[in-house]
């Protein structure tokens, strides 16, 4: 068997592709708080909870109305996005001239009710979610197995990540909604409803994070702890990239979840504690983050 640094080639290149799923769900998830922080100035801690709400509703369309995989991607999102546009107009919207900690303890409070009643309802235990068909069985590269299923989640994180970066840093719907977070009455002096653009872009926000949620049901079981388990570790991801910065929530995202798997190769009991341990060495030589404005 083939071997690199002592290690078998295909229990590497294995752990490599577990890093490289965890960190296409980091870039997807902490994308989502880039843009609502970036745009919006608000820490949504509920962001765990809404990728756990994409799941959920993935797995009721399944189990209840008979919604395919393929189906739940499309009306998943617009369904999480649509409740976190009304949390946004009832709610956060009350909230934009006091301190971050406020939203901050808003969503942290809304994300804690949110679990408990999923928790309530379905228990501890996580449910099952299968593989659609299309996407079954994988593809043999010699020196490892790769899975259908794993390296579509790399390809539509990467595509969609990408897709939202040229969006907002190259087009002129982007423009607006930078401006707009800069001097939101000069916006509405050229005709924008910029309460309208914050709440929609809070919406898309959410809607990652329920995308995220999909496509994390057929690989982790559907389980309200889903979300809180992983949360944390996506503000980390944002504190390295840079908060609010787009290309450094979509570049370390994918970036912390290989050196994640090469450090369950390489030093396993570090595993669990690398990215804390990255992001405190970051916030000590550059506390903006990698990406981020020094202000």
């Amino acid at each position: 068997m083939t071997e690199i640094f002592g290690i078998p080639t295909q229990a590497l290149f294995g752990q490599l592709l577990i890093g490289l799923i965890n960190g296409s769900f980091y870039a997807l998830l902490s994308l989502g708080l880039a843009v609502i922080f970036g745009l919006l100035n608000i820490i949504n801690f509920a962001h765990g909870a809404q990728y756990m709400l994409g799941a959920f509703v993935a797995y009721l369309l399944l189990s209840k109305l008979g919604i395919n995989y393929w189906w739940a991607l499309l009306i998943t999102p617009l369904v999480v996005g649509a409740s976190g546009m009304v949390i946004e107009r009832l709610m956060l919207s009350k909230l934009y001239k006091l301190d971050h900690l406020y939203g901050l303890l808003l969503t942290f409070g809304l994300a804690l009710i949110i679990q408990g009643v999923f928790r309530n309802i379905y228990g501890s235990s996580g449910e099952p979610y299968q593989i659609p068909d299309a996407l079954q069985g994988g593809q043999n590269l010699g020196f490892m197995f790769l899975p259908n299923y794993r390296a579509w989640i790399i390809v539509a994180s990467l595509i969609t990540c990408l897709s939202t970066w040229y969006v907002i840093e190259r087009t002129k719907l982007g423009a607006y909604l930078r401006a707009a977070t800069e001097n939101p009455q000069l916006v509405q002096a050229f005709g924008v409803n910029v309460p309208r653009m914050i709440t929609l872009t809070y919406g898309f926000g959410v809607g990652l994070a329920a995308l995220a949620g999909v496509m994390a049901a057929p690989v982790y079981q559907v389980s309200p702890q889903m979300g809180a388990d992983l949360i944390i570790v996506v503000f980390a991801v944002v504190v390295i990239g840079g908060m609010g910065s787009i290309l450094g929530a979509i570049t370390t995202g994918f970036a912390l979840g290989l050196i994640e798997g090469l450090t369950k190769v390489f030093y396993p009991e570090a595993s669990s504690t690398v990215i804390f341990i990255i992001m405190v060495i970051v916030l000590l030589v550059r506390p903006a983050g990698l990406f981020g404005t020094q202000k």
